[in-house]
């Protein structure tokens, strides 16, 4: 037995109204149309549902049970478009972002923050990973969005995945506060050949930006420190054991006594864009759009030049 959802709101629409009649006015149908569904209707249950008297019709215990479930499916039709429009309208919701640690620190509060106070129905949630288990956790779906990076000669491409470029994160030279170097404007990398760097360790990308940098300018850098995060070659900075590079993302949690140098761009320094990316083809929920909105105002408002030393720069989004 299949029964016609149709036909049983129509059948709910005769026991409101009391006959076929009035329901057939009410519905600006036809009453032999209505008779003819209603016949229908009871082919496919099997049974008779309401039986015509002078004043109209009285339902059969059959009949009574399906406009009962009528009623119920016209209920949850409701609800399901309620929570529609609720989804639509970004008073529901949840959401899943993917990142990675530096955008984790500067960008993404900035537009958590403002998304939230926006659409503070909608839950969000973020998963902190480096590229390639972002890569994973978008073609897995655990995140719906994730905010990647990438180089010139360290592209992100995945077959799968769509990415649109956010910003340019600049590269920057961390030096001692004592330091007299940049004290007087941008810094031609050639004039640091004697300097003792500060690298990243462990393969990470930035120690690639060094060397890359430092062979454009005509010198192999010197190494001091292999650090294992930015906090850490601050603390070496500042403690005069040489200079660093790092992505300016990388620095918002500056301190006080380390100074950022910007780098004279007549010897390209390498520069890291910053990517969102989504699984190629996928609809975009109306909280992911939204998302995207605010993240794509918060990296228009980032600052593209040196704000105070210590400061990101003021982001109003």
């Amino acid at each position: 037995m299949e029964l016609d959802v149709r036909r049983l709101f129509l059948l709910a629409e005769i026991a409101e109204y009391g006959s076929l009649t009035a329901a057939a006015e009410a519905m600006m149908y036809t009453t032999s149309a209505v008779s003819q569904q209603m016949r229908r209707l009871e082919a496919e249950a099997g049974q008779t549902l309401f039986e015509r008297h002078a004043r109209g019709v009285v339902l059969t215990d059959a009949g009574a049970a399906l406009v009962a479930r009528a009623r119920s499916i016209r209920r949850e039709l409701a609800g399901a478009e309620s929570d529609l429009e609720a989804l639509s309208g970004l008073r529901a919701g949840s959401l899943r972002i993917g990142s990675f640690p530096t955008a984790s620190a500067s960008i993404l509060p900035l537009v958590l923050t403002q998304f939230a106070r926006e659409h503070p129905a909608v839950s969000v949630s973020v998963k902190s990973a480096l590229r390639d288990p972002l890569r994973e956790l978008l073609l897995m779906r655990e995140v719906e969005l994730a905010l990647l990076w990438e180089y010139d000669w360290s592209p992100f491409t995945d077959e799968e995945i769509d990415t649109e470029k956010l910003v340019d994160d600049p590269t920057v030279l961390v030096v001692a506060g004592t330091s007299d170097v940049g004290r007087s404007g941008p810094v031609d990398l050639s004039s640091l050949a004697a300097a003792r760097w500060i690298i990243r360790a462990d393969g990470h990308p930035v120690a690639d930006v060094l060397t890359r940098s430092c062979h454009a300018a005509g010198f192999a850098p010197d190494i001091s420190y292999d650090a294992h995060d930015y906090q850490e070659a601050q603390a070496m900075v500042a403690a005069g054991l040489g200079v660093a590079l790092a992505p300016r993302l990388s620095l918002t949690n500056l301190r006080d006594d380390v100074r950022l140098v910007p780098l004279d761009p007549r010897i390209p320094v390498p520069v890291r864009r910053i990517l969102l990316g989504q699984l190629k083809g996928r609809k975009p929920t109306p909280a992911m759009l939204g998302f995207q909105e605010t993240l794509r105002g918060a990296a228009r408002a980032m600052p593209q030049t040196f704000g105070r030393p210590g400061q990101l720069g003021s982001v109003n989004i």
